[in-house]
């Protein structure tokens, strides 16, 4: 069931982008007088189509693309028989260069738009959810990754690259991963030290192999639902309790039970709990993938911050241009070295797992595709032929040279450019598969 509604998300997701990103084709290219034969969501096989006015509207077998073809273009369908006869002027040879130029950014600014406004929405209906960094009285946490550098349980980061914070999120935030530069102040112990923060930090935290995380807040805990079936109810587990350790291993905050946890996988164990004033032993055999079976209760105090609709268009605004300036500098990292390419790239399996999971919930779906929509609207904008940059990058030659590329050259960088973008499909799938395997 998990993998259905991993599926589900994915599809539904992206046949928002795809239609919307051709729409944006079709829309403006109509809009210039030019005819569009065909308006597809999907790949073939065909499973639909019905034909209104001039144009075909139908979805494809395979839900990862869709197209649109407007006559007199050089596309991906690479049908140039008629283009060597003298323009008709409903084709899109016929028009000026910058009505091509716009109906090629057409679906760029479509996606690009819409993930500010589903970022607006999300603001408005839910506002801003936060830890402040007060409430981690506690300090972290520190995993694998975090005692690599220098980090201890216990330890609070009171400042990031030399600035006071307010909110726990600010420690993680892509300014300071991305930062050759970063560090953290920490007070340890009545001291206060700087952390370096290493320039392979991204590359460590994105490689999904080794798992490894970075910190977390120190949070004292209760049990706040008990998952039927599960080790935890066959021991007698209930709501409200409070784990006090495992065997003769003390735990104070929820992050220190899952590691060890993790430690423990298919042990029997003996579980400490109290219960309002009674102190409880109740033996246990820990799950293969280390968990006993209840959700938490965090008892740590989060802050809201809450804006009207007008207040929501700028935050929400804010928001979508960190996700584009976030992906620029990560593809800066890649393009540099700095950060492998297997680890950052994903396809659609790691899309599916990675981002929408096997649980369904409103927000996190419309977060998930306004961050996809704004990174459609980046990598289509890059000038690759065959993608709507590449397009563009020729029609701006043609604006600043006044004159048109050949039709030979336009179909060699058709075909060059497919080749490319099939090539980086293929990677992005065997490397979603061999992480996954190995």
């Amino acid at each position: 069931m998990d993998i259905l509604i991993m599926i589900g998300q994915l599809v539904l997701a992206l046949s928002i982008l795809v239609g919307l990103h051709e729409a944006g084709h079709m829309l403006t290219a109509k809009y210039f007088g030019m005819k569009v034969s065909k308006f597809f969501i999907g790949f073939p096989p065909t499973l639909f189509s019905k034909t209104y006015g001039e144009t075909e509207y139908g979805i494809g077998a395979i839900p990862l693309g869709g197209f649109v073809k407007i006559e007199g273009m050089v596309d991906e369908s690479l049908d140039t028989q008629n283009l060597s006869a003298e323009p008709e002027p409903w084709e899109f040879r016929a028009k000026p260069a910058w009505q091509r130029l716009i109906v090629m950014l057409g679906g760029i600014i479509v996606n690009f738009f819409l993930g500010i406004i589903i970022f607006i929405g999300l603001v408005w209906i839910n506002g801003e959810h936060f830890l402040p960094i007060s409430e981690v009285k506690y300090g972290i946490v520190a995993h694998e990754l975090g005692k690599e550098m220098g980090l201890k349980d216990g330890d609070r980061i009171i400042k990031v690259n030399g600035n006071t914070i307010e909110k726990f999120d600010e420690t993680l935030s892509p300014d300071v991963l991305l930062n050759s530069n970063s560090f953290y102040t920490i007070e340890r112990g009545g001291q206060i030290l700087d952390i370096k923060i290493p320039t392979d930090l991204l590359e460590k935290l994105s490689d999904r192999k080794a798992r490894k995380r970075l910190f977390s807040p120190a949070a004292p805990f209760e049990v706040q639902k008990v998952i039927t079936g599960m080790p935890g109810e066959k021991a007698g587990l209930k709501e409200g309790d409070k784990i006090m350790g495992i065997n003769d291993i003390g735990v104070l905050y929820f992050q220190q039970l899952q590691d060890l946890l993790k430690t423990m996988k298919g042990k029997n164990v003996t579980l400490h709990v109290q219960r309002k004033d009674e102190l409880l032993h109740l033996p246990m055999e820990i799950t293969k993938d280390g968990t006993i079976g209840f959700q938490p209760k965090l008892l740590l105090k989060e802050g809201t911050t809450t804006f009207s609709f007008f207040q929501s268009i700028p935050k929400g605004a804010n928001m979508a241009i960190e996700i584009l300036d976030m992906n620029i500098s990560g593809f800066g990292k890649i393009f540099k070295g700095e950060v492998s390419a297997s680890n950052a790239v994903s396809g659609p399996i790691g899309i599916a797992q990675d981002m929408f999971g096997g649980h369904f919930n409103w927000t996190n779906f419309w977060t998930n595709t306004a961050m996809l929509s704004l990174i459609l609207a980046f990598m289509n904008l890059l000038p690759i032929p065959a993608l709507d940059g590449g397009h563009s990058v020729l029609l701006l030659y043609e604006m600043i040279s006044r004159r048109k590329p050949s039709l030979m050259f336009m179909e060699w960088a058709q075909k060059i450019g497919m080749a490319i973008v099939l090539g980086l499909m293929v990677f992005a799938i065997f490397n979603d598969v061999f992480k996954r395997l190995f």
